[in-house]
């Protein structure tokens, strides 16, 4: 596949409202896919809502569980990979940060997120693995808000192979409008997308969640160049649909003074 058309998800997801929430991911999947999407990427937690206190207990989910049964068939009977976040409660009590990756084929990829920010630590519990997983011909990765202040991680992504990284978010907006927190995104997720050669999709939750936070309702698209393809700088829900072209991966890949990876020298750092 030369072209992946994405979708960029940007949702209210009220705190513990789980049925409504999945209702509203069957809504949009088929709205996207509607469209030709070959991919739909919805917030951090869009699915039981965002906490970072122990109220993310109360409407934690297990994986594999009803919800993940729900979106593999929702992903087959619309042929679209559906991203989307929830409060995950393993079999030890201990919680997650979590994304799932819902192929058609019934495939099922879950990221934990690895760096959790400081209010989020004596609540939930880090990841500790690294993952990717293929949509077509590319290879994607996800992020989950705070870690894409990170650049090792997304250094380590590219070096693994990866085209795309989607960085979901749960990113409050105290007192920032959408057009605040765009400008905000762009100290860091255009660097990772030029400095990495890759695309970057990011997309964040809207509107108040009934657990005392309220979201400005912003999503982008940066290019491996790190140009901005698309944004949304509103606070209404809707989709950011984009088409990734691989060509452009494979102009800067192929260019020797704008692809800075095969340069580097890890040995002094």
């Amino acid at each position: 596949m030369e072209t992946l058309r994405i979708a960029a998800a940007v949702v209210n997801a009220p705190i513990g409202e789980n049925e409504q929430n999945l209702a509203q991911v069957f809504q949009w999947t088929r709205k996207a896919a509607d469209q030709g999407v070959h991919l739909i990427c919805f917030p951090e937690m869009n699915l039981t809502g965002y906490a970072h206190t122990d109220t993310a207990a109360d409407c934690a989910e297990t994986i594999p569980g009803s919800t993940t049964d729900a979106l593999a068939g929702l992903s087959a009977e619309t042929n679209v990979t559906i991203l989307a976040g929830m409060a995950e409660k393993d079999a030890d009590g201990r919680l997650f940060i979590v994304h799932l990756a819902v192929k058609p084929g019934g495939e099922l990829h879950v990221y934990h997120k690895l760096h959790l920010a400081p209010p989020e630590q004596t609540v939930f519990t880090p990841g500790e693995q690294v993952s990717l997983f293929k949509v077509a011909s590319l290879t994607c990765g996800i992020q989950l808000c705070y870690d894409a202040h990170f650049p090792e991680l997304t250094t380590r992504m590219a070096l693994d192979g990866c085209d795309i990284i989607f960085i979901p978010h749960a990113s409050p907006s105290r007192g920032q409008t959408a057009q605040d927190k765009h400008q905000s995104w762009m100290r860091h997720l255009t660097a990772r997308a030029y400095d990495n050669g890759l695309y970057i999709v990011a997309c964040n939750q809207t509107g108040r969640n009934g657990n005392g936070l309220e979201f400005p309702g912003n999503a982008v698209v940066i290019d491996p160049s790190g140009n901005i393809l698309a944004k949304k700088l509103d606070d209404r829900e809707g989709l950011l649909v984009v088409d990734l072209n691989a060509s452009a991966l494979e102009y800067v890949r192929g260019h020797r003074m704008r692809y800075f990876l095969p340069n580097r020298r890890p040995e002094l750092y």
